[in-house]
């Protein structure tokens, strides 16, 4: 018997991470407090991706210390890196986490939004 990935992910996201939200801005404060809780600090990361709100370059390689401040969590995701001797925040899409397989709630987590983010859902 296969189980299905996206039906226990969404079912997740709604029951969990998202409900009662009425608005974008009660989503975006469900999904961060979510990823606060289940997200353990700190762990190393890949850029992945370029953007052009970060300075990061694919295969640079980071520390992840913590989550972004919520005031600035409203429209994704950020996360508080040590980059180059600074402390920023850079899109957690942006990162590839090497996170250890024991760590369920940070894979969980991260799964998660990999999935939010893929399904091409805003808040």
């Amino acid at each position: 018997m296969t189980i299905d990935r996206s039906s226990e992910i969404e079912e997740r996201i709604e029951n969990e991470i998202i409900v009662d939200c009425y608005d974008s801005e009660e989503a975006a404060m469900g999904w961060f407090n979510y990823m606060d809780e289940q997200l353990g600090f700190p762990f190393a990361a890949t850029c992945c991706k370029e953007l052009q709100v970060s300075p990061l370059k694919k295969g640079e390689e980071v520390t992840v210390t913590g989550i972004g401040d919520a005031d600035y969590c409203t429209s994704t995701i950020l996360v508080q890196i040590k980059w180059q001797g600074r402390s920023m925040s850079v899109p957690l899409s942006q990162l590839e986490a090497d996170v250890e397989e024991e760590d369920e709630d940070t894979l969980q987590a991260i799964s998660d939004w990999e999935y939010w983010v893929e399904s091409g859902r805003v808040f």
